[in-house]
């Protein structure tokens, strides 16, 4: 089984720019998504997810933390469209920068549509203890609020957030 250990953190400032090695723009939608999470009748979130001339089918488990299972296939590019066209309840649009600092790959989302406005880094770990660096650019960890999760922003997008949400005031810090 596949385990994704990755932590999520808000931006204190932009500094992360100048890092950028690379963007990439990403459209992704939902099969199974936040209201069957809620419902309880899914233990899994199923995305679709198309990158340039790749897409993917993404199966992650349905819990809150930094570690999950998480299942990833890819598929034709044709397939992901029809999918996010005719079998998802919208579509979740970003430009993904990749930023390397002291040899570890930070992935910045940068939201667009509803969710514009809110950009997040996330790093993959090897374990849930492992070390990275901690840039100056770098805020907030936002890992444990679902809200922040990417399945979550269709549904309750960052436009909708009060003050309080956006500044993730009740973050674990």
């Amino acid at each position: 089984m596949a385990i994704e250990i990755e932590r999520k953190f808000l931006l204190a400032n932009d500094g992360w720019r100048t890092g950028i090695e690379r963007s990439e723009p990403i459209a992704q939608g939902y099969l199974v998504g936040a209201q069957a999470l809620r419902d309880g009748t899914a233990r899994a979130s199923v995305r679709a997810r198309l990158a340039g001339a790749q897409a993917w089918l993404n199966i992650k488990a349905a819990r809150l933390g930094i570690e999950r299972a998480e299942f990833e296939y890819p598929i034709p590019v044709d397939d992901a469209r029809n999918l996010l066209a005719t079998l998802c309840d919208g579509v979740l649009e970003k430009t993904r920068h990749h930023v390397r600092v002291d040899g570890v790959l930070f992935e910045v989302d940068e939201f667009e549509g509803d969710n514009r406005g809110l950009i997040v880094a996330e790093v993959e770990l090897p374990a849930v203890d492992a070390p990275f660096p901690r840039p100056p650019w770098l805020g907030r960890e936002v890992s444990a609020l679902a809200r922040y999760y990417n399945v979550n922003l269709i549904a309750h997008p960052y436009r909708q957030w009060s003050p309080a949400e956006r500044a993730a005031e009740d973050a674990a810090c």
